[in-house]
């Protein structure tokens, strides 16, 4: 399914829900009606596109310990969040 912003000749703009683009050839050629006037010289009207937010990124995990543990004089980087 497709949602076109349609606009007729008197300027009435609309949304209308096609099949597909080829459903939406096919009903223009029929005559697609106009809501507010009922006429059927109607067109694609320009539309900005629906794009949803994005996820908010996780946060980046705390550099895990070495091996040998916290020594080496710098301290622990887990330790730093407490302090």
């Amino acid at each position: 399914m497709i949602v076109y912003a349609l606009r007729c000749a008197c300027e009435h703009e609309f949304d209308q829900w096609f099949d597909n683009m080829a459903d939406y050839d096919a009903k223009k050629v029929a005559g697609i009606a106009c809501p507010s006037c009922g006429g059927t010289q109607v067109a694609k009207a320009i539309m900005a596109p629906r794009v949803g937010k994005a996820k908010a990124a996780a946060p980046a995990p705390m550099p895990a310990c070495g091996p040998g543990g916290c020594g080496g004089g710098g301290g622990c980087p887990m330790m730093s969040q407490f302090g």
